[in-house]
C-alpha cells in the first residue's frame, strides 16, 4: 500500500509526504539532498520495501509536489518542517535519514527537538557541518563558490543543474538517467533553489552534532566534489555514537554509484 498527504507545516503551507507499505516491521524516513526531491531514492525504495520496510519520502518545502513559498529555508524552519511530518505521522522508534542538504536538516532536527522519536540517524554525503569554509574549518567549498551557484541559477537553471549533475556521481550514469536526475531538478521552484544555497553560506552546524546521542551510519564518497570528505570526517569526530563507512568509488551520489553496496549497508543497520 502507498499512502500520499499533503501535510500542513505552517498557515498555508503543505508538503509532500509518500508513505510507502506503512505496516512495514521497520520505518525509515527520507530527506531528500538539493535541488532534487524523495525520487532521488527510488533506488532504496525497491530495495527496503522488499524487506518489508516502511519507507517515507518527503519532499522539503520548495521542492517536488510541495508548496513553494517564498521563504522559510533556515534550518530551523526545514527541521520543525520534519517535526509536523512526525507528528502528523504519529511516528516513533524510526530511523532519520538524509542525504546532502537533506543531512543537515536531519542534523538540525536532532539537536533542536533532541531526537524525538528517532531510534537511528544515517547521513549520506551530508552538508555537514559546514558545505563552505570558515575560518576554523579549512575545508568544503568557497564561498565563492556557491554564490557562483547562485548567480548560475539565476541566469540560467537549466544550465547549471546540467554542471551540477555533471559533477554528483563519481561513475558514468547513462544519458537517459542524467535526464531524469536533471528533472528532479527543474521540478523545484528557482526561489527555493536560490534561498537553500544562501543557506549553506549563512549556517553552519558545528554545536549541533554534539547533541546527537542515537546509532549515528555516516556514508560518504571518497571523490565526492560537493560535500567534501573531511566533512564526513568532521561528522564522525562530532558525534559520539557513529560509524564513518567510506565509499571508495562514489561521488555525492553514492546511493547510485555504489547501489548495492549503500543498500545493503544502510539495511543492516536499520536492523
Amino acid at each position: 500500500m502507498i499512502m500520499e498527504y499533503w501535510i500542513t507545516v505552517e498557515p498555508n503551507v503543505k508538503v509532500f509526504v509518500n508513505d510507502m507499505n506503512p505496516s512495514g516491521k521497520k520505518t525509515i524516513l527520507f530527506l531528500h539532498g538539493w535541488p532534487a526531491n524523495h525520487k532521488m531514492f527510488e533506488y532504496q525504495y525497491n530495495y527496503l520495501l522488499s524487506m518489508d520496510y516502511r519507507c517515507i519520502g518527503v519532499d522539503t518545502r520548495g521542492f517536488g509536489k510541495s508548496d513553494k513559498p517564498i521563504d522559510g529555508y533556515s534550518y530551523n524552519r526545514l527541521a520543525e518542517d520534519v517535526l509536523c511530518i512526525i507528528d502528523a505521522l504519529n511516528l516513533q522508534d524510526f530511523t532519520l535519514a538524509g542525504h546532502s542538504t537533506g543531512g543537515a536538516i536531519a542534523i538540525r532536527y536532532m539537536a533542536r527537538y533532541k531526537g524525538y522519536g528517532v531510534s537511528k540517524l544515517a547521513l549520506f554525503a551530508s552538508a555537514a557541518p559546514s558545505l563552505i569554509q570558515r575560518p576554523n574549518f579549512p575545508y568544503g567549498l568557497t564561498e565563492a563558490d556557491v554564490i557562483k551557484i547562485i548567480k548560475d541559477t539565476y541566469k540560467d537553471r537549466p544550465n547549471m543543474l546540467r554542471d551540477f549533475g555533471e559533477n554528483f556521481f563519481f561513475l558514468k550514469v547513462t544519458e537517459p538517467f542524467s535526464d531524469w536526475f536533471f528533472q528532479l531538478g527543474l521540478e523545484a521552484a528557482s526561489w527555493s533553489t536560490i534561498e537553500v544555497a544562501r543557506t549553506w553560506i549563512r549556517e553552519e552546524l558545528f554545536w549541533d552534532l554534539g547533541q546527537i546521542h542515537v546509532p549515528t551510519l555516516i556514508l560518504h564518497g571518497i571523490h565526492d566534489k560537493i560535500a567534501l570528505y573531511p566533512l564526513a570526517v568532521a561528522q564522525h569526530d562530532g558525534i559520539k555514537n557513529s560509524r564513518l563507512i567510506s565509499f571508495e568509488h562514489s561521488g555525492h551520489g553514492l546511493f547510485y554509484d555504489e547501489m548495492n553496496k549503500f543498500n545493503q549497508v544502510l539495511a543492516r543497520f536499520m536492523g
